[in-house]
C-alpha cells in the first residue's frame, strides 16, 4: 500500500513536471517568434547606432556633394514646354523652333513722346544686342519728321495722345539669357518714359522675383517653425536637431534633382518649404520613442536602438500616404506633374532616410545638450477641449453632410485660368498693371503665329488680305508688309527675308484684338486657323499664347480627375492595409475630402479666379499631407479602446492625446503655406501657398471635430477587428504550443531509441 502511494506520487510529479516543462517551452516560443519577426529591424537599428559616426560622415559628404550639384540643376520658366508633343500648339512650336527658331516677344509703350522722339527710341532699341526687330507704324508707312504731314487717325493703333506702342521680337526665346539682357538694355534706354510687357518680359519678371522671394520665404518659414517647435517641445535645443535633419534632407533632395536635368520654377520654389512642413513629424516620432526608452532606464545607446526599431515601421507607414499623394502626379499628361511628382515624392524619401540614418548620430552627440536645456511643457492639457469637441462632433458631422453636396458642386464651378499670363504675371503684379495700361490705351494685341509652305507668294498675299479683312484682326506681319506689289524680295537683306521665308516655309505674325485667355480669344484663334487651312489644307501650323493656353486647359482638366482619383485609391489602400480593414479608410478620408472640397469652394463663394495648375496640385498635396491627422486619430482611438469599455471615453482620450501632434503639424503647414502666399508675387506660387495654408486649417478642423463621432460609428468594425487579431494571436499561440509538444515527443522518442 505504501509502495503504491509512492508510485502514484512519483507519477503525479512526473506529470506536473512534464506539463510545467511544456508550458515553459510554449511561453518561450512566442517571444522567440516575435524576435524572429523583428530581427530585420533590430539588425538595422543595431547597425545604424553602432556605425553612427561613419554613417554621419557619409551623409555629410552627400550633403556637400548635393549642395554643389544643385547649382547645375536647370530651372524651366516656360510652361508650354510641358505640353505633350502630340497637341497642335506644341507641334507648331516645335516646327517654328526647327525652321525659324522660337523668338521671344514683347510689347513696348513709350509715354510723353513726339513722333520724332518715338522714332529715335525705336532706332536705339533696334541696335540692342538680342533684338531682332521692332514693329511700329513706320515699318510699313512713311513717317515724316514734321507733324503737319501726318494723319494721326491712320496711325492711332501705334501712336496717340503722346504715347507710342511697338512690338519687339528678340533673337532668342522668351527664357533666353540674351533676351533678358536685351530687356535690361531696353529698360535702360526708355527709363521712366515707358515699359515693356509680354511673354519675354513676363518670364524675366518671374525668374527674378522667384529667386529673390523664395530666399525670404524659406527664411520666414524656418523662423516661424523654430518658434512653433520651441513651444511644442520640451527642450530649447530640440528644434535645432529637427531643423538640422530636415535641412540635410532638403539639400540632398535639391542636389539629386540633377538627374532630372531641369525642373519647373513652380516645383523648385515650393518643394523646399513643403518638404519642411510635411516631414517634420518623422523626427518628432523618433525623438519621443528614444525618450520613452530612456525613461524605462535604458542607457543612451540601447534606448536609441530600441527607439529606432520601434519608430521605423511608424514613420514608414506615416510617409507612405504623403508619398503616394505626391507620386500620382507623374501620371499627368501635362508633364509638369511628372516633374513635381518625382521631386516632391523624392523629398519624402530623403527626409525618411535622414531621420533613420542621420538623426541617431546627432541624438547621441547632442543628447546631453538637449537634456541640459529642458524646459517645462508650454502646451496645456487638452482635457476640457476634448470634452467640448466630443460634444459638438455629432452636430459638425450632421452639418457637414448637409453642406457636402452644395460645397462639392461649388468647388467644381470655379473660374479657372490656365495659361502663362495667369501663372507668371497675374493681378497684383507690376507687369499686370503695365499690360492693363497699354491695353486701355491702344487696345489688346494678342499674337498668333502661322507657319505654312512657301509655295505660292500670291496665295500668301490673298491670305494676308483675307485675315486683315476680319474685324478682330489688328494687323498681320509678313513679307508682303515690307514689299509693295511688284517689288522683288531680292532687294531686302537676308536677315529680313529669313524672318518670314526660310527653308521652304513662310511665317505670318497675326495680332488679334483679345487678351490671350478668354472665350473670344479661343473662338477667334479657331477662325484664324480655319481660314489659314482653307488656303493651305495640306500643311499649316498655328501657335501662340492662346492656342497653347487652350491646349493646357484641355489637358489639365482630365489630368486633375485622373491624379485625384489615383491619389484617393492609393491612400485608401495604404490605410486599409495599415488597419487591416476596408472601413477605416472611409472614416479617415471623409473629413479630409470635406476639407479639400471646402478649401476649393472658397474661391467660388468669394468670386475669385483660380489658377488651375495650383488647384490640381494642391488637391493631391492636401490629401497626402493631412490624411496623417485622421490616421493618427484612428490609431489613438484604437489604443484607447483596448483599455476602455466606453466608446465615448475612448473618443475623448483619443482627442486629448492626438490633438497636440495634429496641432503642431497643422500649424507648421499653415505657416509654410501662408509664408509662400504672402511673400511671393508670382501668382502660381502664391496660389499654391494660399491653398495649402487654408487647406491645413480646414483639415485640422474637420479631423478634430468629425473623427470622434465617425470612430464611434465604426467602432463595431474596430472591436471586431481587434477581436479577430486577438483570436489569431491565440490561435497562433496554440499552434506554437502544439509544435512544442510535438518536438518534445520527437526528442523523447529519439532518446528512447
Amino acid at each position: 500500500m505504501e509502495d503504491t502511494e509512492i508510485m502514484q506520487n512519483e507519477k503525479s510529479m512526473r506529470k506536473n513536471s512534464q506539463q510545467k516543462s511544456e508550458n515553459d517551452e510554449s511561453a518561450l516560443q512566442a517571444p522567440v517568434v516575435k524576435k524572429e519577426k523583428g530581427r530585420g529591424k533590430q539588425r538595422l537599428a543595431d547597425f545604424i547606432v553602432d556605425h553612427n559616426k561613419v554613417i554621419r560622415n557619409i551623409v555629410l559628404m552627400l550633403v556637400l556633394v548635393s549642395a554643389f550639384c544643385f547649382f547645375f540643376v536647370g530651372v524651366n520658366y516656360d510652361l508650354t514646354s510641358y505640353l505633350p508633343d502630340d497637341v497642335e500648339s506644341k507641334t507648331a512650336i516645335n516646327k517654328m523652333r526647327e525652321i525659324f527658331g522660337y523668338p521671344g516677344t514683347g510689347r513696348l509703350m513709350l509715354k510723353d513722346v513726339t513722333i520724332y522722339e518715338a522714332k529715335q527710341y525705336k532706332s536705339a532699341i533696334e541696335k540692342v544686342d538680342g533684338v531682332d526687330q521692332v514693329v511700329w507704324c513706320d515699318t510699313t508707312t512713311q513717317i515724316y519728321t514734321s507733324s503737319s504731314f501726318i494723319d494721326y487717325q491712320d496711325i492711332d493703333e501705334y501712336y496717340k495722345d503722346g504715347c507710342a506702342v511697338m512690338d519687339v521680337t528678340f533673337l532668342g526665346g522668351d527664357t533666353n539669357k540674351l533676351t533678358h539682357r536685351a530687356i535690361d538694355d531696353i529698360e535702360a534706354i526708355i527709363g521712366d518714359h515707358g515699359y515693356i510687357v509680354g511673354m519675354a518680359p513676363t518670364n524675366k519678371f518671374t525668374e527674378e522675383n522667384v529667386k529673390a522671394e523664395m530666399k525670404m520665404i524659406m527664411g520666414v518659414a524656418v523662423l516661424f517653425i523654430f518658434v512653433i517647435l520651441l513651444f511644442t517641445t520640451t527642450s530649447w535645443f530640440e528644434p535645432v536637431l529637427f531643423l538640422s535633419v530636415i535641412g540635410c534632407a532638403i539639400a540632398i533632395n535639391k542636389g539629386t534633382n540633377i538627374f532630372l536635368g531641369t525642373i519647373s520654377y513652380i516645383t523648385n520654389n515650393i518643394c523646399d518649404v513643403l518638404q519642411l512642413a510635411t516631414s517634420m513629424d518623422y523626427s518628432v516620432f523618433l525623438l519621443h520613442s528614444y525618450e520613452r526608452e530612456r525613461e524605462k532606464g535604458l542607457e543612451k545607446t540601447d534606448a536609441l536602438k530600441a527607439g529606432l526599431m520601434n519608430t521605423i515601421t511608424t514613420i514608414l507607414a506615416s510617409s507612405l500616404t504623403t508619398f503616394f499623394g505626391f507620386i500620382v502626379l507623374v501620371f499627368m499628361r501635362f508633364t509638369i506633374g511628372f516633374d513635381m511628382g518625382i521631386v516632391m515624392a523624392k523629398s519624402i524619401v530623403c527626409s525618411l532616410l535622414m531621420v533613420i540614418f542621420l538623426m541617431p548620430s546627432l541624438l547621441l552627440s547632442w543628447s546631453d545638450r538637449i537634456d541640459r536645456m529642458r524646459h517645462r511643457p508650454f502646451l496645456p492639457k487638452f482635457h476640457l477641449f476634448s470634452l467640448a469637441v466630443n460634444r459638438i462632433s455629432p452636430f459638425v458631422l450632421a452639418v457637414s453632410f448637409l453642406l457636402a453636396g452644395p460645397i462639392y458642386v461649388a468647388q467644381g464651378m470655379n473660374d479657372f485660368m490656365y495659361g502663362p499670363d495667369a501663372t507668371g504675371a497675374g493681378p497684383g503684379t507690376s507687369m499686370y498693371a503695365a499690360s492693363r495700361e497699354i491695353d486701355e490705351k491702344f487696345g489688346r494685341s494678342n499674337l498668333l503665329v502661322a507657319i505654312f509652305p512657301d509655295s505660292d507668294r500670291q496665295k500668301e498675299k490673298r491670305l494676308v488680305k483675307a485675315l486683315e479683312d476680319e474685324d478682330y484682326v489688328k494687323k498681320v506681319m509678313g513679307m508682303s508688309a515690307y514689299l509693295p506689289d511688284g517689288v522683288p524680295e531680292s532687294i531686302l537683306p537676308q536677315s529680313m527675308t529669313e524672318l518670314f521665308h526660310k527653308n521652304g516655309y513662310a511665317r505670318l505674325l497675326i495680332y488679334i484684338r483679345t487678351k490671350p485667355e478668354s472665350p473670344a480669344a479661343y473662338r477667334y484663334a479657331k477662325e484664324v486657323a480655319a481660314l489659314i487651312r482653307e488656303y493651305y489644307p495640306e500643311e499649316a501650323y498655328i501657335t501662340g499664347n492662346t492656342p497653347t493656353t487652350e491646349d493646357m486647359e484641355n489637358i489639365l482638366i482630365p489630368d486633375y480627375n485622373l491624379v485625384n482619383t489615383l491619389a484617393m485609391i492609393s491612400i485608401f489602400l495604404v490605410v486599409a492595409i495599415s488597419f487591416q480593414s476596408p472601413i477605416m479608410p472611409v472614416a479617415a478620408m471623409i473629413p479630409i475630402m470635406m476639407a479639400i472640397y471646402t478649401n476649393m469652394a472658397f474661391p467660388y463663394f468669394k468670386g475669385d479666379t483660380l489658377i488651375f495648375i495650383a488647384y490640381a496640385v494642391v488637391s493631391c498635396i492636401q490629401l497626402g499631407s493631412t490624411i496623417d491627422y485622421a490616421i493618427s486619430s484612428t490609431d489613438s482611438y484604437i489604443q484607447a479602446r483596448r483599455h476602455e469599455d466606453s466608446k465615448k471615453k475612448a473618443a475623448e482620450l483619443m482627442t486629448e492625446q492626438s490633438f497636440p501632434s495634429i496641432l503642431t503639424s497643422g500649424v507648421i503647414l499653415v505657416v509654410c503655406g501662408y509664408s509662400i502666399s504672402r511673400i511671393s508675387s508670382v501668382p502660381a506660387i502664391s496660389e499654391v501657398g494660399r491653398l495649402v495654408g487654408r487647406g491645413a486649417i480646414l483639415s485640422v478642423f474637420f479631423v478634430v471635430t468629425m473623427m470622434p463621432v465617425l470612430l464611434r460609428i465604426v467602432d463595431p468594425f474596430i472591436t471586431s477587428t481587434m477581436a479577430e487579431k486577438h483570436a489569431r494571436r491565440r490561435e497562433k499561440a496554440m499552434r506554437l504550443i502544439a509544435r512544442g509538444r510535438a518536438r518534445r515527443r520527437r526528442r523523447k522518442k529519439g532518446g528512447c531509441a
